[in-house]
């Protein structure tokens, strides 16, 4: 299930940009900054590998896998296969779960990183709602001597990636650990999450729905659409056929995109197992929202795909800053 090229993904490039230069903690870059925080995240983020690729080869940034667990088998994000593996295993009936990071991946991550030089982290996590993944992150915190901030970002997806990214560029601009925390705090609050399945069915199981339960005496009649609200999902609109749905969630994306006049938006349209869906959709947003970049055309990570069940669409709405120093701190 490949990724859209990112060359088609100009904004993901243009947060980049400002990041390439290599760094080291402790040190002056570009002249002017000195990087002192850390960010550490969960492969629930949803960061483009060439996003993490071009980052300077510091260690600002560390991605701690969530575990899948297929059956009797445990995969990791990243993993040859995995989305292919978690597909068929659906189509088979067979028990698709998901699990936190262990506090001892985080304290593992947030020590190498006090042993690169850093003074202190920023942990980005994936909505407590969902996943008690900041609570393992705050374990591990509180065994470490670094002083570490855990940022529940009350969403998921690239909604959390984007957050993911504010963070790191505040740290590589030279942002305090304070500043780093509120930058990522402050872009999950302006991003949303608005997402179509097919089947509410692997949200049941996984008790991830919420308030969507009211859905399901219908389910059999539905197409839900859906959001993440408050760090829960929630259902939005039931719509009585996939078209119908796919084309609701494309104008409810147009509307939320059009609120702000004046500040950037930026689109992400994650999938499983149903690519072409994506690129279509994300066409057809292009050809609405002109002023906006191309949207980022992704598969869900693994510990999502295994809860939206196949057939997925999710779009990302995010308003950002207009540059990759927004405001943060440059203080040496």
């Amino acid at each position: 299930m490949p990724d859209t090229n990112a060359a088609a993904w100009p904004w993901v490039r243009a947060r980049l940009s400002g990041l390439r230069t290599s760094a080291r903690p402790g040190t002056r870059r570009g002249g002017s900054a000195v990087v002192r925080t850390a960010v550490v995240t969960d492969s629930a983020a949803a960061l483009p590998a060439d996003y993490s690729r071009g980052l300077p080869g510091d260690g600002i940034l560390t991605v701690t896998p969530m575990p899948v667990m297929v059956g009797a088998e445990i995969y990791g994000e990243g993993e040859d296969d995995i989305l292919e593996t978690i597909a068929v295993a659906l189509a088979a009936g067979t028990p698709v779960k998901t699990s936190r990071p262990s506090p001892g991946q985080f304290e593992q991550a947030y020590r190498a990183a006090q042993l690169r030089g850093f003074e202190g982290i920023v942990s980005v996590h994936i909505s407590g709602e969902l996943s008690g993944t900041a609570d393992s992150a705050r374990l591990a915190a509180a065994r470490v001597g670094i002083p570490v901030d855990v940022i529940d970002t009350r969403t998921v997806g690239m909604a959390q990636g984007l957050a993911v990214q504010a963070a790191v560029e505040a740290a590589a601009a030279g942002a305090d650990r304070a500043a780093v925390a509120a930058a990522a705090a402050a872009q999950a609050e302006r991003t949303k999450v608005f997402f179509y399945v097919p089947s509410l069915e692997q949200l049941r199981r996984g008790g991830r729905i919420g308030a969507a339960a009211s859905l399901l005496g219908t389910v059999l009649a539905i197409k839900p659409i859906l959001a993440v609200d408050g760090g829960r999902i929630i259902p939005l609109e039931k719509v009585r056929s996939a078209a119908k749905a796919v084309a609701r969630l494309e104008d409810i994306v147009v509307a939320e995109a059009v609120l702000h006049p004046g500040e950037s938006v930026c689109l992400a349209v994650h999938h499983f197992g149903n690519p072409e869906e994506a690129e279509s959709l994300a066409a057809r947003l292009e050809a609405a929202l002109p002023d906006c970049p191309p949207a980022q055309i992704s598969s869900l990570p693994a510990v999502l795909a295994a809860h939206a069940g196949l057939g997925v669409l999710a779009v990302i709405v995010g308003r950002v800053d207009g540059g990759p120093d927004g405001g943060a701190d440059q203080s040496p």
